[in-house]
């Protein structure tokens, strides 16, 4: 455990969706709620819906994100959803890169074998390591990274290489891809969003053996002294996460090509962007849709310490 100073921030996601024909019946599911962590918790929480909704409920999902759930029955032209938040977080607890095993170590320690007996952590992070919706697992991605992964290389010096080599051979471009848009055509253009970035970097990590999961959230837009202004503030951010035995989940941030911390503000994580979508659900009715997104993340005074650990 360590300590350190634990910055604040007031967070607001506003969601339109417009109808150009009444919507009669509308079930939803949202991940806007940040997800309590050791290294984060949010004092404050809100979500308004308008039309208020018939039902609603607060659970957790399989992958412990905090969700609630919606349904609306009567008929409405526009749906509205603003999540506001305040969140406190603090440094994120981190090895040092070159004192994490070799990746063939970590590898081997997750490969299933004869009479294997993983301990929980390492059994849940099995189910991140074969293909999901958005992410493939392929010899070509496997050959990209292959470079990083040199034989006895510490896992986390390897990954951060594939980071850095990531950031510098893709191109941030929003009007490159969609929601939908294949990690392999992302792959061959090399051009996309956050989404796609962690997506191929997730890609490459499976397909080298390892667990790697997708980790959605914000990106306050407060650079570093001397540093760039970091790229994916203005909407929901995503980042990769990837387990090391022995030291738990460690971030990594490919769009920006750095280690999250104080500045990364975590919703949930899942196998992919289809887990952990920040709004979801089915229509009876609307004809055509228009979508508008806003976030919009303000920086509070730093509050006192509080004690901190690795992520769960």
């Amino acid at each position: 455990m360590s300590t350190g100073s634990v910055r604040c921030y007031r967070l607001e996601h506003r969601t339109i969706y417009r109808y150009s024909e009444p919507v009669t019946l509308s079930h939803q599911q949202l991940h806007l709620t940040p997800r309590p962590l050791v290294y984060q918790r949010s004092p404050a929480h809100e979500v308004t819906i308008t039309p208020a909704p018939t039902y609603r409920r607060e659970r957790t999902d399989a992958f412990g994100n905090p969700v609630t759930e919606i349904a609306i029955e009567s008929a409405h032209s526009t749906l509205e959803i603003v999540a506001r938040s305040v969140v406190e977080v603090a440094r994120r607890e981190l090895p040092e890169a070159d004192g994490t095993a070799p990746w063939e170590a970590m590898r081997e320690a997750l490969a299933y074998r004869a009479g294997w007996r993983p301990d929980p952590l390492a059994l849940e992070a099995t189910e991140f390591m074969f293909e999901s919706p958005h992410a493939r697992v392929k010899r070509d991605l496997r050959a990209y990274a292959s470079d990083c992964f040199r034989p006895e290389r510490s896992v986390l010096e390897a990954a951060q290489a594939l980071m850095n080599k990531i950031h510098a051979e893709f191109k941030f471009d929003p009007e490159a891809t969609t929601t939908t848009t294949p990690v392999m055509t992302f792959f061959k253009q090399k051009r996309g969003v956050c989404q796609d970035f962690t997506h191929f970097m997730i890609s490459c990590l499976r397909s080298t053996g390892l667990a790697a999961r997708y980790v959605s959230g914000y990106l306050v837009n407060r650079p570093a002294p001397g540093k760039q202004r970091p790229v994916g503030a203005e909407a929901s951010h995503a980042w990769v996460a990837l387990f090391v035995p022995g030291s738990g989940w460690i971030e990594l941030d490919p769009t920006n090509n750095v280690l999250p911390s104080r500045e990364h503000i975590t919703l949930g994580w899942g196998r992919d962007f289809s887990d952990v979508t920040p709004l979801r659900g089915v229509i009876n009715g609307g004809g055509e849709q228009t979508l508008a997104v806003k976030v919009t993340v303000e920086a509070e005074a730093d509050r006192e310490s509080w004690n901190i650990g690795m992520m769960e």
